[in-house]
This record gives structure tokens, sequence and C-alpha cells, in this order.
């Protein structure tokens, strides 16, 4: 099959981009984005602990809705119609229309900042997190600025340049890692803030972030080849036809893009409001979070506030809420009622700390899948362009193989490994409450990663409301699971990620129906999934024997230690000499347990991933085809000779 090609961004013979060249730059630059990333939030969650990661998370989760509303169509728009009209050579419509682009993405970011900016209490309280109010106004300078350079990366994407992207994130997440982590540690650490400030701090270095990032890609795209005078005899189409092509891309795009933020932000309102709702009115639910939790002063709390509440009246959440309202407008200082609510917030606060730690690494695979995302819309746009239509449809199941290869072993790694990852990246959270949220959390990453590349295929073969349907109808059902398994006594926080599976398996499902509707030539499914997924779970399988052998052993060797231990302080020193000694055993086997379980975490992810390369080799789950479209592809199929 003859070699597919992107055009190239440059004139002349050079050599041309391949689509996986793009996603293989994009790849390179979210992996280090993300490795970064770890470097920050995980050190982060550890210092300001569940509480203040709730509120990190709660204010990210505004943002990342006013984000997607102002940036998330739009760039993918600027991408596609700069890549069709480079690949018909019309270069003065590609400048008109970036021209375009970047005077809606100011209008829709001004709009953004002064939405959280000025109204940032209301968001907070929206959230059911009044304590997330400093961190949204942290952020809200950051929606101009990522507005346009969302702008500036769909322009250079458009040029199937995707350099410019990757090392403008990277800009990002290191400002990101250098100002916002130190800032929260000083705070927390040295100012004694409150743990609310300490995530405004953090937050504030993604603020600068942004800017040093936009300086960047302002200076790349003026000095670059692609913005530099050329002569072309085009003449571009009006502002209204350039804009309406534009929104007509745009808007079912970011509403599809916008679906997913503004779920995980109801998503994240609703979860804290029905924890609080079912710790007030069925203490039956205190039973699931005994370990972790200490309720008498909650049960303090409520008798008080009981003994406010008039002859007959219902102790429910709805009447604490309203009684609190009436209050706080009467300007009344505190209460029965005012402490319970705190109290309450706390509490949800500290649980769903402990689930957003486990949302931190639930949303590493499919973010790494961005990059394959970002290049399947140009690559396939500009293809069906020249009308290759097989050009395009091989993009699109090349990058469908590829996501498969690289969503199945993670989704079964985190689903196995869940809670001694999270006790290894987190050891301020509780892992007995994250570990199986992150086991759940990760076969959901399946389905996410999965249906991102299918809705980009789907939008760049025109289908551009399909997405938003999918999402839409998917989303309902994520609502209603949580909305009725969190205040289920039995259940609580642990139903949480069961929506984020049924909402996207859900997703998934109606995106292989409609593709293999849709698309004469779709991809074959089942040569796509069934290789990744066998070798997935032998994989998982061996990363389950090693770790529980390898903890094992450091479970035996931290007895001896004890009790090594234990026979050293039987002398002289009598009571006292014998408690220094066990406190002493303790703390050596305290050490020795987390020395050992990371040890037999990553011994266990070295293990499974040599293990699926081997297997992925050995059931040709990559084709030559799909490797020749990387950059040495052909050598890399000789290599491993297929």
């Amino acid at each position: 099959m003859a070699r597919y090609d992107a055009p190239s961004r440059r004139s002349g013979g050079q050599k041309q981009n391949t689509f996986f060249g793009g996603a293989a730059i994009l790849a390179v630059g979210i992996l280090v984005v993300k490795l970064i990333g770890m470097f920050y939030k995980v050190p982060l969650v550890n210092i300001i602990g569940a509480q203040g990661n709730t509120d990190f998370t709660n204010a990210y989760n505004i943002y990342a809705v006013l984000l997607t509303v102002s940036t998330a169509g739009l760039p993918v728009a600027v991408s596609k119609l700069v890549s069709e009209a480079n690949a018909q050579g019309r270069r003065n419509q590609v400048r008109r229309t970036f021209q375009l682009a970047l005077g809606m993405f100011l209008v829709l970011g001004g709009v953004s900042f002064l939405l959280m900016y000025f109204r940032a209490d209301m968001l907070a309280a929206m959230m059911n997190d009044t304590k997330a109010a400093p961190g949204i106004r942290a952020l809200a300078p950051a929606v101009i600025c990522v507005g346009c350079l969302a702008a500036l990366r769909g322009y250079t994407q458009g040029h199937l340049n995707m350099t410019p992207t990757s090392v403008s994130q990277i800009i990002e997440a290191a400002c990101k890692l250098a100002i916002g982590l130190p800032l929260a540690w000083w705070l927390i650490n040295k100012l004694s803030q409150p743990p609310e400030i300490g995530a405004a701090g953090a937050i504030t270095g993604v603020t600068v972030g942004t800017v040093v990032a936009l300086v960047y890609m302002v200076l790349i795209v003026l000095f670059g080849r692609d913005w530099a005078p050329r002569r072309s005899r085009d003449i571009p189409d009006d502002a209204g036809t350039i804009i309406r092509n534009i929104l007509s891309i745009a808007i079912p795009m970011t509403l599809s893009a916008s679906m997913v933020g503004i779920i995980t932000m109801i998503d994240s309102s609703l979860v804290q409001g029905q924890l609080q709702r079912v710790l007030l009115e069925n203490p039956d639910s205190w039973a699931l979070y005994a370990s972790f939790v200490d309720f008498a002063p909650l049960e303090s709390a409520i008798s008080a506030w009981k003994e406010t509440l008039a002859a007959g009246a219902s102790a429910t959440m709805s009447a604490l809420s309203a009684q609190v309202d009436k209050e706080l407008a009467a300007q009344v200082a505190q209460s029965a009622a005012q402490d319970l609510h705190t109290l309450l917030e706390s509490i949800s606060r500290t649980l769903y700390g402990n689930y957003g730690g486990a949302l931190n690494i639930y949303n590493l695979p499919a973010s790494l899948m961005t990059a394959i995302t970002a290049s399947v819309i140009p690559a396939v746009s500009a293809a069906l362009a020249r009308r290759d239509r097989r050009g395009a449809d091989r993009v699109a199941g090349s990058a469908l193989r590829f996501t498969a290869l690289l969503a199945f072993p993670m989704g079964v790694g985190l689903f196995i490994l869940g809670e001694p990852v999270m006790a290894l990246l987190f050891p301020s959270l509780e892992s007995g409450l994250a570990g199986p949220l992150m086991s759940a959390l990760g076969l959901a990453t399946i389905f996410v990663s999965l249906m991102s590349v299918m809705n980009s295929t789907l939008q760049a073969y025109g289908f551009v409301n399909m997405p938003v349907l999918v999402m839409g109808v998917s989303s309902v059902v994520k609502i209603f699971t949580n909305y009725y398994l969190v205040v289920q006594p039995r259940v609580g926080i642990y139903g949480a990620p069961i929506g984020n599976l049924l909402c996207y398996g859900l997703a998934l499902v109606m995106d292989l129906f409609i593709i293999s509707r849709a698309i004469p030539r779709h991809p074959r499914f089942g040569d796509i999934f069934k290789k990744p997924l066998i070798s997935s779970i032998i994989m998982g399988g061996a990363a389950w024997a090693v770790y529980g052998l390898s903890s094992k052993v450091f479970l035996l060797l931290g007895e001896r230690s004890l009790k090594a231990a234990l026979a050293s302080g039987a002398a002289p020193g009598g009571l006292g000499g014998l408690l220094c000694a066990i406190d002493q055993a303790a703390n050596q086997v305290l050490g020795l347990s987390r020395t050992g379980n990371a040890i037999a975490v990553l011994g266990a992810i070295g293990v499974a991933m040599v293990i699926y390369l081997v297997l992925v080799v050995m059931l040709r789950a990559i084709s030559r085809d799909d490797l020749s479209l990387m950059p040495k592809g052909d050598k890399i199929a000789r290599l491993l000779r297929l």
C-alpha cells in the first residue's frame, strides 16, 4: 500500500509530515507535560490534603467548563479549515480564517473572565464547596490567555506543525510546577494558611504558565514561515462566510466537548451534595467511612441543630440549606445550622478529595490520547479535501488501533493495581478509600480513550452533530446513576465511578454503531480490539501475580523486623523500654511497608510492560501499514519482522 503523507507545511521538495509524525510530536509533548504534571499534582495533593484537593478540583472544573466553551470547538474548526485551505493552496484564506477566529476567542475569553472573577462565590456555592472561591478567582485571567493560545495552536496544527503546541504545553506545565507548587507549600507550611488558600496558590501557577506560553506562541507565529508573506492569488471568502463556516464546525464540537466538562462539573457538585445529604439524613451511611472519618463531632452537631427545629419539622438537607441561607441573608454570624453545614461540607470535601486523587490518575490515559485526536481531524480532512478516501480511511483505522494498543493496558493496569498505586503516589490520602475508586475508574479509562478518538473520527468525516447526541444521551445516564447510587447508604462515594463506567461505556457502544453505519469502509472493530484486549488481560494477570508475591515477601520481612525489635526491647528498661522498642519497630515496619509497596508496584509494572510488548509483537496486533504512518515506521516494521 502506498504511503500516505499529509501535506507539508513548507513548500518545495522538503520531507512531508506524516500523520503519526505529528501525533508522535504531540505524544512526546503530552508525555512530558504529564510527567511534569505528576511531579506537580502528586506532591500538591500531599501538601494541601484531601480537602484542599477538593477545592482545587472544584475550581478547576469551573475553569474547564468555561474554557471549553471558549476554546473547544474553535481551535479544531481553525485546524480543519486551515488544513483544507492549505491543501487547496489558498494562503490568503488561511490568514483571514485565523484573524477572524482570534477575534472570536478574545470575546468569549473576556466574558468567561468576568464571570469567573466577579461571580466566584456563586460558582463555588453551586459546586457545594464554598471554599473553592479563591481558586476560581485565581484562574480567571487564564481563560483569556488560553483562548488566544487555542487559536494559535489551531493555526499551527492546521499546517500539521505540532511542535509549537507541544512546546507551549510544556512551558505551561513547567511554570505550573516551578511557581504553583512552591507557592502552595509556602502558604501552607510557612504561613499556616487553610487548604483552600494553598489550592489557590497552586492554581496561580496555572495562570502564570498560560501567560508565558501565550508569549511563546505569539513569537512563533509572527516569526515563523507560515505567517511570512507569500505570493498568493486566491481571494479569501468574505468575513461572514468564514465566520459561518467556523461556527458550523465549532458550535457542534463545542457542545460535544463542553458536555464532558459540564457533566464533570454537575457530577462533582451532585456527588458532594448527595454525600452531605446522606450523611445528614441516614446515619447508617457512616459505617461505610468509619475507618476514615471521626463521626463524633457530626453526631453532636446534628443533635444541636435538631434542638433548634420546630416540633414536627423534618431534619433534611433541604431544611438545613434553607435555614442557613435565611441566616446568612439576615447576617447571623454563627448558629447550630451553620456549624452543621460547615461540618458536612468538610466531611464531603475529605471524601471527594480521595476520589479526586483517583481522578488525577484516571485522566492521564485519556489525556495521552489527545495527541491522536488532535491529529486525526486535520489529517483526515486534508485527505478528504484531496478526494483521497482511501488515505482518510487508513488514517482513521490506524488511529483507532494505536488508541486500543495504549488504552487497554493502561486501563487494565489501573484496575489491577488501583490501591497500591494510590498508596504509592498519595500517602496523604486513604488508599483503602481511594484504591477501589481507582480500580473502577481504571476500566472507564478504556471507554473514554476509545470514545474520544471515535468522536474525532466522526467529526473529521463531517458528522459533527453525532458526538453531541452521543454525549447527551450517555451523560443523562451518568447523572441519573450518580444521583441515585451515591445517596445509597451502602454505596456512597463508591457509586461515583460506576456512573463513569456506564456513561462512557454507552457512548463507546453508540459510536461503534454510528461509525459502522455512517462510514462505508469502516475499521473492523473485532480485529482492532481483540489482540490488544487479550494481551492486556494476560499482562494484567502477570502484574497481579508479581505484585501479590512481592508484597507477601515484604510483609514477611516486616513481621521479622517487628519480632526482632520487640525481642531487643525486652532488655533492661522495663515497660518504658518496651514501649520505646514497639514505637521504633512500628516506624521500621511502616517504612518497610512503603518501600516494599513501591518496589512491588514498580516491579509489577515493569514485568507487565515487557510481557505486553512481547505479546503485541507475537500476536501482530500492529501492522506494517500502521507503522508506515510513523516516522521511521518502515525501519521499525523490519526490526519487528512485520
